[in-house]
């Protein structure tokens, strides 16, 4: 596995699920430079640390540091001798793991001494012990610790000890869950930093060890200024390690792969951010240009029906696959039944789906090359003579994402690949796609979070929950500046919810809804009407609500409630937007119209899924 640039990466144990020895290698495999070592994992392993050596030097992993020393600093007799005497059997167990740092995180318990003097004595004498045999210990400011919960007091005890084998050891959770300041550590002395944790995590009110140790995340996923945290900190000469040290249910329990792919993807990010090894910049985003599904002979019979109902016409043929292009606007539908390639290897995994995502870019190139170094290969699907190489990386739950950028010859991919088909005039206004959305796996928001902040430059919008009749469902948009590339991420702790029952279905992450934008979307609400299009009615007590809270007239209400048309007001603007009823119970699409408002019409969810329950409910009794 080739290394990634700039610092050496690490990744404490802790952050991984599996045995040590599996952990060691999903480290390795990933590419992580070394692994801190969490007592708990040496504990449980059926070896001695020697073992660990071996295997570590095997796998090409350093092992940075062991960790962690707890409560020593600043207690009463005879427990500091204890203390000393425990450091010692430490110190032979970092012997024989071959790593020469052992990480001291201050004291919390209630005994500690409040004694600045005494704590500075204590880990001088721990520091000189540990110099005897080659050894350095760091000492770690926890954010809940007893009386040092600050870097800068950490720091100031450093100092007082005056010892070369203790230096500071920081963490971007500890001081960012605290809003310490930590512009200080660009005068720290380099060679005084020892070692630097990074770790995010999103903005909540708790106890901050509970939030500590559930809720952390990786650089990029959460709402801490981690990046600010690492300038300051590459800014005073550090050249040591940046390692994750991440407490993390959902990581525990998730792939470990996964997990560390997506931790090593956030250091090169943040490091890149904070003034590192730079990336090729985020490619510019100019909307979707196609989305395809995979699909089968009779399937994709079936969704031609569907969307024909929906106003789409079928608009040519690929000249080389079993590839059928839909239209309507400006939104391209790919049906894909083509045997052997990537959407019939999808089919047979997931059934009808959206398989593919084409996104409208500037540079594919340059692109490409920022996604290969955040750890996205690209995908090469076969094409025929003439036809157009179109680029492309896989999303975490497999579904490619292809990078069209214009041709030097004007001509477009349609016209390269497809042979199309003379088409009639249509009134149809403005067609595009608004957004597409998601729903994942319980546990799986963080890590597209990042794939698409990271790889596509998308900023996370505000968390919503969302009632369904089953349970809460867990919204949250990605996009870019511009409004042009929309993809909300939806999750539930519910099997039962719509988007429960999805995942379910679907056995995993896909895409479950698609809107598309009109700029006149009672005209289309009414032409899909008179078409016979399978729309999702909409309950009486709905329009009754809307009434009362925004005060509508009595022939525009009239006008929504006849249309099933849905209604949400911001400061921005206005929103009406209609949903279909699903196709074969997996997906199903939605006709919008905005007047300035920059939302997804969130208010009006809980009555949406609502009505898709019903259907569901009266489909199967």
């Amino acid at each position: 596995m080739t290394r990634s640039p700039g610092l050496p990466k690490a990744i404490a144990t802790v952050c991984l699920s599996g045995t040590l020895v599996e952990k060691l290698d999903t480290a390795a495999a990933i590419g992580f430079d070394g692994v801190e070592i969490f007592e708990a994992d040496l504990l449980a392993f059926d070896g001695s640390p020697a073992e660990v050596r071996q295997m570590a030097d095997g796998l090409g992993l350093s092992i940075p540091l062991f960790q962690p020393f707890r409560d020593f600093e600043a207690m009463p007799e005879p427990q500091r001798r204890r203390n000393l005497d425990r450091a010692e059997r430490k110190f032979d167990v970092m012997q024989a793991l071959g790593t020469d740092l052992i990480l001291v995180c201050s004291n919390v318990q209630p005994s500690a001494l409040d004694d600045d003097a005494r704590a500075a004595a204590d880990l001088a004498e721990m520091a000189e012990r540990a110099a005897r045999r080659g050894l350095r210990v760091g000492f770690e400011a926890l954010a809940w610790g007893r009386h040092v919960n600050r870097w800068s007091h950490a720091w100031k005890i450093v100092q007082a000890a005056n010892h070369p084998a203790l230096g500071l050891i920081v963490d971007s959770f500890h001081t960012l869950s605290l809003d310490d300041d930590f512009a200080g550590i660009a005068a720290l002395p380099a060679e005084k930093l020892f070692f630097v944790q990074l770790a995010d995590a999103p903005r909540l009110s708790m106890d901050v060890l509970a939030w500590s140790r559930h809720f952390r995340n990786f650089p990029g996923q959460g709402a801490l200024d981690v990046p600010g945290f690492l300038r300051a900190v590459l800014a005073c000469g550090y050249r040591g390690p940046l390692s994750l040290e991440i407490f993390n249910d959902d990581f525990r329990a998730g792939p470990a792969r996964m997990t560390a792919r997506d931790g090593l993807r956030s250091l090169i990010a943040v490091e890149a951010e904070a003034g590192g090894p730079a990336l090729p910049p985020p490619p510019p985003l100019h909307g979707f240009e196609f989305l395809e599904f995979a699909v089968d002979e009779a399937s994709g019979e079936a969704l031609a029906g569907f969307l024909e109902k929906l106003g789409f016409h079928e608009a040519g043929t690929h000249r080389s696959k079993a590839v059928r292009l839909y239209r309507h606007g400006d939104v391209n539908l790919v049906l894909n039944a083509e045997q052997d390639s990537a959407a019939a290897e999808y089919f047979h995994l997931h059934g009808p789906s959206v398989c593919a995502m084409a996104l409208r870019v500037d540079d594919a190139g340059q692109a490409i090359a920022r996604a290969k170094a955040l750890l996205c290969p690209e995908w090469q699907e076969r094409t025929g003579s003439g036809e157009r190489h179109i680029p492309a990386v896989r999303a975490p739950d497999g579904t490619l994402i292809y990078l069209v950028q214009p041709d030097p010859s004007g001509r477009s991919i349609w016209q390269d690949d497809f042979n199309l088909l003379q088409e009639a005039a249509q009134d149809v206004g403005t067609m595009r796609v608004d957004h597409v959305a998601q729903a994942l796996p319980s546990g799986r928001m963080d890590s597209f979070v990042l794939f698409y902040r990271t790889v596509f430059g998308l900023q996370p919008e505000q968390l919503w929950e969302l009632p369904d009749p089953h349970g809460l469902i867990r919204s949250r948009a990605m996009r870019n500046a511009e409004g042009t590339v929309r993809l909300p991420l939806n999750i539930s702790e519910s099997r039962e919810t719509v988007t429960g029952r999805f995942v379910s279905a679907y056995a995993g992450a896909g895409v479950h809804h698609i809107a598309v934008a009109s700029d006149d979307v009672r005209r289309t609400a009414a032409a899909l009407r008179e078409a016979g299009a399978p729309m999702l009615q909409i309950p009486a007590n709905y329009y009754d609500d809307l009434a009362a809270r925004w005060g509508l007239e009595d022939a525009a209400l009239t006008e929504l409630q006849d249309l099933d048309l849905l209604y949400d007001r911001d400061e921005t603007g206005e929103f009406r937007h209609a949903y279909t009823t699903s196709f074969a119970d997996r997906f199903f699409f939605e006709f919008v119209e905005r007047r300035g408002y920059e939302g997804y019409g969130a208010a009006n969810a809980s009555v949406r899924m609502a009505a898709q329950a019903q259907r569901l409910a009266a489909a199967s009794a």
